[in-house]
C-alpha cells in the first residue's frame, strides 16, 4: 500500500533475514544501550552496605541467582515473548498500551472524540465489535467514570517514573563508568556534555552508537568468560533457584533489602517496548536473544566467579565492576565503558523526549517546543526546556548523593514502578484487546506483578537513602500532569456550553451589518460542531471578517498515526454562499505536526476538493428520488474525508485521476454522531477525484473535472483570491478563573498553579507554527 494514497491497510509484509539483521544490529544502540551497561553498578549496588561478601560465597552466588532468573523471567519471557507483541500499529510503550484500551473500550477521557475517528485505517480492532463477546470486564470499565480517571492516572504515574529514569540513569551509569580510576575530567562534566549534544539528535551520531554497544558487549563476554576459566569455572551452579532461597535465609531482612540493587540489572527492559516502532518485533527479539541476554548473562556470571576467589578486597575498591577487569585491559575498557554509558544515558534522554511528546498530543503535559531534529528519520525530536531542567537535575542529583548506592536506590525505584505500570495495562490489554480469559490476565498479573511488588517493597524500605527523589519527582511531574489535563477537559466543556448556533452566526451579518473582508480567517477551536464563544465574541465586537472562514480543529486520536489520505475532515458550516467551511485535522500521538507553509496549502486543496465533492453530491441527490436525499442542515453538518498528495501538490498537477484520495474501507456507509455525519462518497466520484492544486487565479477559473455548475467554479473562483489575499490565523488567549465559593486546593490548583504553567509554558501559536505577523488573539475568560 502506498502510504500517502493507501485504500485502508494492508497486510504487512515479512522481513527479509537481511532486514531483519540489519534492523537487530541498528537497535543495540538505541534500544539495548541502558541495558547493556548495567553490570558496572549492580553488584557494587547489591553489597553497598546491607550484605557483605562472606568467605562461604552464599551471598554473591546467591546474588548471581537472583540477577540470572530475574533476566530470565522479566525481560525474556515478560518482555520478549509477551510484551512486545501488543504492539499498537508497530508502536509500543505505556501509550501504546492505554491507546489499545481506549479503542476496546470506552474509557478515554479525551475531549471532542467522534465516531468518524474509529474508521481510520490504523484504528484497527484485534477482533471486528460485531464478532467480540462482550466482556463484563469491559461493562465494569465503562460503566464506572472513576476507574477511567483511575486509569489515566496509572498511565501518567508511569510517564513520571520515565522521567525520574532521565535524570538517574545518566547520574549513575556515567557515575559508575568513571568509578574505577580517576580521570582528569569531573563527572558533572561528562553530564554537561552528554545534555549539551541532545540539541544535534540520535541520527548524527547514531551511526557510532551500533559500535559502541556490540563493542562493549563483547568485550563483557570476553572478560566474563576469562573470569569464569581462569578464577572458577562452576560457578554455573549458582544459576539453581535454590542458591536464591539459600541467600535470603542467610541475610533475611538484608538480602530482603538488598534485592534493590539486584533489580537494576533490568534497567532498560522497557526501553525494548517503548522503542518498538524504530525497529520490529523480530528484530528486536533477535538481538536480545542471541547477543545481549548471553553477553549479560556471562558478564555477571565472570564477575561472580572473580570474587568468589577473592574476599578480601581493598574498601576503596568495594565490589565493583572493575575490580573483576584484568589490569592490562583495564584503561581500553574504561573508555569503552564510558563510551557505552554515554550511549544508554542518551538513549534513555531521547526516550523521555518522546514521552513527553506523546502526553502532550494527548492533552496531559503542558506545552513545549518540538524540534524535530531529523528529516528522514521518524521520531526523533529534541525539547529544550525538557533537555535541560534533565541536566541541572541530574547534575544535582549526582553532586547531592556522590555515591553509586543512593543512585541505585533511587534509579530502581523509578525503574520497577515503570514495569509494574505496564504489567497492569498489559493484564486489561490480555481481557479487553486480546480476549484472552480473566484467569490467564489474572495468572499474567500475579506471576509477573508478585515479583515486582518485592523488588519494589525492597526500593521503597529504602526511601530515606535516596528512593525519596524519584517519589518526589513523580509527585511533582503528577500533579502538573493531572492540573493540566483536568482544567484542559473543563475548557473543552465550558466552550461545549458556551458555543453558539449555526443560526446565530448565519442571522449575524444581517443584525450588525457585517462586513466580510478579502483573505482566508482560520479560527482555531476544539470544537468539532458549533461556533466557539471565542469567535462570537470576536465579531459582536469588531463587526467584520474574513471572506472564506475555516473553523480548524486540530485533535489527536488514540492511534499512533495518521495516514494522510485520512488526516482532514471537511463540511460546510452554512450554505454554499456563506463560505464558511469547517476542517478537523486529525494526528496520530506520534505523528509530527506539519510546518504552517504546507498545513496552509493543504487545507486550502482540500477545501477546493470538498467544494467540488460536495457538488457531485448535489448532482447525486438531485436525481434521486423527493425526500430521499439529505436534508439542508443535514448537508451543512456532514464532514467528508480529503486525502493529501504532498508529491503532486509540489510538482504543481492540477488533478489527480490515478489515485485514491478517500479511504473506501473508512466510508462504505454513512455514519452519524452528535449531529454530524461521515459522509460517503459513491465509488464513481472516488475513482475520479480532483486534487485541485491552487495556485493563481488563473488555474482556478479552469473547468475543474468537467463539473458545469457555475456556482461551484465561482466558489473555487472566491478561495483562490481569499488565498492570494492573504490568511490570518485566529486563535483564544485564555485565562482561567474558579467560581466564586470554590475550595482553597481548586483556587491553589486551577487559578494559580495552571495559570502559571499557562503563562510560562509554550503558546498555541508556537506548538501550531503560526507565524506570528498572521496571528490574531481573542482574549476569552473561562469562570471553571
Amino acid at each position: 500500500m502506498d502510504p500517502e494514497f493507501g485504500v485502508g491497510t494492508a497486510p504487512r509484509k515479512r522481513e527479509s533475514w537481511r532486514t531483519t539483521l540489519l534492523l537487530a544490529y541498528q537497535s543495540l544502540g538505541v534500544v539495548y544501550g541502558d541495558l547493556s551497561i548495567s553490570p558496572l553498578y549492580v553488584y557494587k549496588s547489591t553489597f553497598a552496605e546491607d550484605i557483605k561478601h562472606s568467605d562461604t560465597n552464599e551471598e554473591i552466588f546467591g546474588a548471581l541467582s537472583f540477577v540470572f532468573w530475574t533476566l530470565t523471567l522479566i525481560p525474556l519471557i515478560k518482555y520478549v515473548t509477551i510484551v512486545l507483541r501488543a504492539d499498537d500499529n508497530g508502536e509500543g510503550g505505556t501509550f501504546a498500551l492505554y491507546s489499545l484500551i481506549c479503542r476496546h473500550a470506552n474509557v478515554s477521557l479525551l475531549p471532542n472524540r467522534q465516531v468518524a475517528d474509529e474508521e481510520l485505517s490504523t484504528y484497527k480492532l484485534e477482533y471486528p465489535p460485531e464478532v467480540a463477546q462482550r466482556s463484563r470486564v469491559k461493562d465494569w470499565l465503562e460503566k464506572h467514570k472513576k476507574l477511567h480517571t483511575a486509569l489515566l492516572v496509572m498511565v501518567m504515574i508511569g510517564t513520571c517514573m520515565v522521567i525520574g529514569d532521565g535524570v538517574l540513569t545518566p547520574a549513575i551509569s556515567v557515575f559508575s563508568a568513571v568509578s574505577g580510576l580517576e580521570l582528569s575530567l569531573s563527572k558533572d562534566q561528562h553530564e554537561l556534555f552528554l545534555f549539551a549534544l541532545q540539541h544535534y539528535g540520535t541520527h548524527r551520531v547514531g551511526f557510532l552508537f551500533a559500535p559502541i554497544v556490540l563493542s562493549w558487549l563483547l568485550c563483557m563476554s570476553a572478560i566474563g568468560l576469562y573470569n569464569i576459566i581462569v578464577w572458577n569455572p562452576h560457578v554455573y551452579r549458582a544459576l539453581n533457584p535454590s542458591y536464591m532461597i539459600t541467600f535470603l535465609k542467610k541475610t533475611r531482612k538484608s538480602g530482603w533489602m538488598s534485592l534493590g540493587g539486584i533489580l537494576l540489572c533490568m534497567t532498560g527492559s522497557e526501553a525494548m517496548f517503548a522503542d518498538l516502532g524504530h525497529f520490529s518485533y523480530s528484530a528486536i527479539q533477535l538481538a536480545f536473544t542471541s547477543l545481549v541476554y548471553p553477553s549479560l548473562i556471562l558478564g555477571y556470571m565472570g564477575q561472580a566467579a572473580y570474587l568468589s576467589k577473592h574476599h578480601n578486597l581493598d574498601a576503596s575498591y568495594q565490589i565493583g565492576f572493575y575490580i573483576a577487569v584484568p589490569e592490562s585491559v583495564r584503561w581500553p575498557v574504561l573508555v569503552l565503558a564510558i563510551l557505552a554509558s554515554v550511549v544508554g544515558s542518551q538513549a534513555i534522554i531521547s526516550g523521555t523526549f518522546s514521552i513527553i511528546n506523546q502526553s502532550q498530543s494527548l492533552s496531559c503535559f503542558p506545552r513545549v517546543k518540538v524540534v524535530h531534529t531529523s528529516d528522514k528519520i521518524h521520531g526523533q525530536i529534541y525539547i529544550p526546556e525538557v533537555n535541560w531542567m534533565l541536566m541541572i537535575l541530574c547534575i544535582a542529583v549526582t553532586v547531592g548523593f556522590r555515591n553509586t548506592k543512593h543512585m541505585g536506590n533511587a534509579s530502581g525505584l523509578a525503574v520497577i514502578t515503570v514495569m509494574l505500570v505496564t504489567t497492569c495495562l498489559m493484564s486489561v490489554v490480555i481481557m479487553l484487546c486480546w480476549h484472552r480469559s480473566p484467569l490467564l490476565a489474572l495468572a499474567f498479573f500475579l506471576f509477573f506483578g508478585s515479583m515486582e511488588a518485592l523488588y519494589l517493597s525492597a526500593s521503597l524500605i529504602k526511601f530515606l537513602e535516596g528512593a525519596w527523589v524519584p517519589i518526589l519527582l513523580s509527585l511533582i511531574l503528577l500533579a502538573v500532569m493531572f492540573v493540566w489535563h483536568h482544567v484542559t477537559i473543563r475548557k473543552y466543556e465550558y466552550d461545549m456550553h458556551n458555543k453558539v448556533t449555526l443560526e446565530w452566526l448565519l442571522a449575524l451579518g444581517d443584525k450588525l451589518g457585517m462586513v466580510r473582508v478579502p483573505g482566508i480567517g482560520l479560527v482555531y477551536t476544539d470544537l468539532t460542531s458549533g461556533v466557539p464563544a471565542n469567535f462570537s465574541r470576536f465579531v459582536t465586537n469588531l463587526p467584520a471578517f474574513h471572506r472564506v472562514l475555516v473553523f480548524v480543529c486540530v485533535k489527536s486520536v488514540p492511534v499512533p498515526h495518521v495516514l494522510p489520505a485520512e488526516r482532514y475532515l471537511v463540511g460546510r458550516v452554512g450554505p454554499p454562499g456563506h463560505s464558511s467551511y469547517r476542517c478537523i485535522v486529525r494526528y496520530g500521538y506520534r505523528d509530527v505536526h506539519q510546518d504552517v507553509d504546507s498545513f496552509e496549502t493543504e487545507l486550502v486543496e482540500s477545501l477546493a476538493t470538498f467544494i467540488k465533492l460536495d457538488a457531485l453530491f448535489r448532482c447525486s441527490d438531485a436525481g434521486e428520488p423527493r425526500g430521499s436525499c439529505c436534508s439542508e442542515n443535514e448537508r451543512e453538518n456532514a464532514l467528508t474525508v480529503i486525502g493529501s498528495n504532498p508529491l503532486r501538490r509540489h510538482l504543481g498537477l492540477g488533478y489527480d485521476d490515478d489515485h485514491d484520495g478517500v479511504s473506501s474501507s473508512a466510508h462504505d456507509q454513512e455514519t452519524h454522531v452528535d449531529g454530524i455525519e461521515l459522509a460517503a462518497a459513491p465509488p464513481a466520484i472516488i475513482r475520479n477525484q480532483v486534487r485541485f492544486a491552487v495556485e493563481s487565479a488563473a488555474t482556478c477559473r479552469r473547468s475543474p473535472g468537467g463539473v458545469a455548475d457555475e456556482r461551484v467554479l465561482e466558489e473555487l473562483h472566491e478561495l483562490c483570491e481569499a488565498r492570494e489575499a492573504g490568511t490570518a490565523f485566529i486563535l483564544g488567549h485564555s485565562h482561567v478563573q474558579t467560581k466564586p465559593g470554590s475550595s482553597l486546593l481548586k483556587k491553589l490548583a486551577v487559578g494559580v498553579g495552571y495559570n502559571f504553567l499557562s503563562r510560562n509554558c509554550r503558546g498555541p501559536d508556537v506548538v501550531l507554527r503560526v507565524p506570528p505577523a498572521s496571528l490574531l488573539e481573542v482574549g476569552m475568560v473561562y469562570v471553571l
